[in-house]
């Protein structure tokens, strides 16, 4: 956390026009920390900040800056200011960055960018949202296979500036398909005079281009890779993965679960950056699908009408049975949704899912349905027969809550959808209609056949 004071500090070496101090804030805090207070101005501000250092550390405190105010910051700059930075940007971050710009901003932009740098941002921007492919970088550290490790290092020299990371070096064959990798360590370590096929390691570890991001984070967390290379169906490489952008892709894609399981379409921006028209609607869609299917609760307990009129008492547990279903259920849900998230799981190991969960239901409903059995029993003064029409009651809910939770992510995920979909709020109102139906069904079915 940066010290509170630099942001004032620094609106007044702004206001005086302190170019030593303007430059030595750039050049002296660490592009974090630079970033994070410059946050705070306007885009007019940053600007005029930056252009105190020099381009390569400009680009170092932009990278750092949130997405949504670096799209801000490229709205008013003028093309010739843009186009630079966007060429000393890092191909991950600058792809990220024209993604969420303005298509026809970026196409006239293209023409003022280097040749060999426009073809790789095309060639990038190709690539499906949230593909290996769209996050990786191309600035990676190769070598031919048919040099000695002296050569190899005096190759990595010239390459180390311009590469995102020379700890893993790849090597590739004349038709730059991936055949082996080193570490700088196992450089370091060999005989200046072995050749690299005879070091190598050859038992790789890629990632396909059109690979889904998630599994890519899983693949460099089961491995504890520092980076992951991306080939091409030819097995050419054609960029890494390093594992700190794998950490802002886990962090979005847990972020992106949580807000889906309380009913809420995931956000680009911080909440605070979001717009309040966007942050209502994602809110609200979902909200209004949930009151619909909370009209087909009461439509439910209309239906039944009748019964309660004649057995009022079957108000009073109508929570316990409906909170016990959708707390099953959501438990379930959270649990497998997780499980799926953090393993690739195997479909052997999908059906033990799928089998454990009823067990697990009838195991929960049974110790709930005897709490309602007592409550009924002792604290409402209720008779043998409707304390049992409880806890029948709460033992079918909470096996069928634990099933709908159980087994809805695991469709969702075999139609390829993110499982996360099947939020707990959603599970809770699927468990409402049911746990209605069936409780006043079972009240129906002993009730009346008791009184007969």
């Amino acid at each position: 956390m940066y010290n509170p004071l630099l942001l004032p500090d620094l609106r007044v070496m702004l206001e005086e026009v302190d170019a030593q101090g303007l430059s030595e804030f750039c050049n002296v805090l660490h592009p974090a920390v630079a970033a994070e207070v410059l946050e705070g101005l306007s885009s007019d501000d940053i600007w005029k900040v930056l252009s105190y250092c020099p381009l390569p550390r400009q680009v170092e405190i932009f990278e750092f800056l949130s997405l949504a105010k670096q799209v801000a910051m490229v709205e008013d700059v003028d093309r010739t200011r843009l186009s630079r930075l966007l060429e000393e940007m890092s191909s991950d971050d600058r792809v990220a960055l024209l993604n969420r710009m303005d298509p026809e901003h970026v196409e006239r932009l293209m023409p003022m960018i280097a040749q060999a740098e426009r073809a790789n941002i095309r060639k990038l921007l190709s690539y499906p949202e949230h593909s290996a492919g769209s996050i990786m970088t191309t600035e990676y550290a190769w070598l031919p296979e048919e040099i000695t490790v002296r050569e190899a290092l005096e190759r990595l020299r010239r390459q180390a500036p311009d590469r995102e990371t020379i700890y893993y070096v790849y090597i590739l064959d004349e038709g730059r398909r991936l055949d082996g990798f080193l570490s700088l360590q196992d450089l370091i370590l060999a005989n200046p005079n072995a050749r690299l096929p005879d070091i190598m390691k050859r038992d790789l570890i890629s990632v396909r281009v059109d690979d889904d991001q998630e599994l890519v984070a899983q693949e460099l967390a089961k491995y504890d890779f520092l980076a992951i290379p991306v080939v091409d169906k030819q097995n050419q490489l054609v960029g890494i993965i390093t594992y700190d952008d794998i950490l802002d892709i886990v962090q979005e894609e847990a972020t992106e679960d949580a807000y889906r399981a309380v009913a809420v379409q995931p956000l680009k921006d911080s909440y605070l950056d979001t717009p309040f028209h966007s942050l209502a609607w994602k809110r609200g869609v979902w909200l209004m699908f949930l009151a619909v299917v909370a009209c087909g609760t009461a439509q439910v307990l209309h239906s039944f009408e009748e019964v309660s009129k004649e057995y009022v008492w079957l108000i009073l547990f109508l929570p316990l049975v409906l909170a016990s279903g959708g707390n099953a259920g959501s438990q379930s849900a959270t649990l497998i949704i997780r499980a799926l998230a953090v393993d690739d799981l195997t479909r052997e190991q999908k059906f033990r899912l799928a089998r454990r969960e009823p067990l697990v239901g009838v195991a929960l409903g049974l110790c709930l349905a005897l709490v309602g059995f007592v409550a009924a029993l002792v604290w409402f003064q209720k008779s043998f027969i409707e304390a049992g029409v409880v806890a029948m009651t709460v033992s079918m809910v909470v096996v069928v809550g634990t099933v709908i939770g159980a087994l809805l992510p695991l469709v969702f995920r075999r139609f390829g959808m993110d499982p996360a979909i099947m939020s707990n709020p959603l599970i809770s109102a699927l468990g409402d209609v049911l746990g209605v139906i069936i409780y006043y069904s079972t009240a129906i079915a002993i009730l009346s056949h008791t009184q007969s």
